[in-house]
């Protein structure tokens, strides 16, 4: 099953604020003259991160597999075996680490020994409901 990332009023704000500034940034460059090296790779640069912000706010998912929970964020993909899953805490927000999500309040998923993953999918409950049919040993914390 598919989970889309949830994205949060401050996540929408902050992007937008940062594409229309490359936007704008990518507009005066083009305005300018782009013929010298350094009108090119302005364009160029300009051009990468603002691509590279857009896959991340609409290419964050999350799929959930019999044997693994696969996330991606853009050009950070990977996967969790289920099995090595032992505690998720719902509604709180991971600030270190690795976080392929738009939102705050998501899942803070602790699997293996010490390693943490934090994921905000549309509806945490929907998720957590999902993932206990898979294993249902996990240990669910809310904050």
């Amino acid at each position: 099953m598919i989970f889309k990332s949830r994205k949060d009023s401050l996540f929408k704000s902050v992007m937008i604020a940062i594409v229309a500034l490359l936007f704008f940034i990518l507009y005066l460059c083009l305005l300018e003259n782009t013929t010298t090296t350094d009108g090119v790779i302005s364009i160029i640069i300009t051009s990468l991160v603002l691509c590279l912000l857009l896959w991340i706010f609409f290419g964050t998912s999350y799929k959930l597999t019999s044997t693994t929970l696969n996330y991606k964020s853009g050009p950070i993909k990977g996967n969790v075996p289920i099995v090595e899953i032992h505690q998720i805490i719902k509604g709180r927000t991971l600030w270190v680490g690795l976080k392929p999500a738009t939102a705050s309040k998501g899942l803070i998923i602790k699997y293996g020994k010490y390693n943490e993953l934090y994921i905000s999918p549309e509806t945490n409950d929907s998720f957590i409901k999902e993932i206990l049919t898979h294993k249902s040993t996990i240990e669910i914390i809310t904050a």
